[in-house]
């Protein structure tokens, strides 16, 4: 388990305002031991929360042709045929995965292909489980074309999160399993499938991103 990259500056600043916030206590209450010792460990416990959220784990990815693997670590909580009106405008099967503030929160390219799409859209911070929140939230939409399968992928901001990253460029090749992009302090990331793609979950299965199979595409 290492820290990610997009965790680094924010640690840094956590790092300079807590040690200053320690110093300035132990120089106006330098005999009260209790109370600094009481700031220090607060500090540490929020230090570690705050790293937790940009862990990355080693991870082994299950590959597997014509299979869709989980974007991201975390619970399903949508299984729905809906139409796409972005990018398809036309109908497909929406698996979601609501990533908690306790997920690895890393996002992972479910199937290899061709980048056919990508555009960010800033917007709300509502809750990720709100209905509305794919639509009205900051996110993310890639499109990954494998031999004519095409996959949307649209990563989605939660009510703590602020900023979302992503590695991905139109043309790119991109392999299934690597990193597709990082979405800083919690979130979802939906997954729009061909009509005829075979689910693999049930709601509120917990799945591993890179690792847990979603669906079977023809």
């Amino acid at each position: 388990m290492t820290i990610h990259k997009e965790g680094f500056k924010i640690l840094t600043g956590v790092v300079v305002a807590l040690t200053a916030i320690n110093l300035i206590m132990r120089y106006f209450y330098p005999g009260n031991q209790q109370m600094l010792w009481g700031v220090f460990i607060a500090s540490a416990i929020l230090f570690l929360s705050i790293a937790s959220f940009f862990r990355k784990p080693r991870r082994v990815m299950f590959l597997h042709e014509n299979y869709v693997l989980a974007p991201a670590d975390g619970r399903i909580v949508a299984i729905e045929e809906t139409v796409e009106e972005e990018y398809f405008k036309d109908r497909r099967i929406l698996v979601s995965v609501f990533m908690s503030p306790s997920n690895v929160h890393v996002n992972w390219n479910p199937i290899g292909g061709i980048v056919k799409y990508v555009k960010y859209h800033a917007g709300k911070n509502l809750v990720a489980w709100h209905p509305k929140s794919s639509l009205d939230n900051e996110r993310n939409t890639v499109v990954i074309d494998d031999n004519g399968n095409e996959i949307l992928i649209r990563q989605i901001a939660g009510f703590l999160a602020r900023r979302i990253v992503h590695y991905m460029d139109v043309g790119q090749e991109v392999a299934q399993g690597k990193e597709l992009g990082f979405i800083k302090f919690g979130s979802r990331v939906d997954l729009f499938l061909p009509i005829d793609s075979v689910i693999h979950v049930d709601l509120r299965q917990k799945v591993k991103g890179g690792q847990s199979i979603l669906a079977q595409i023809p």
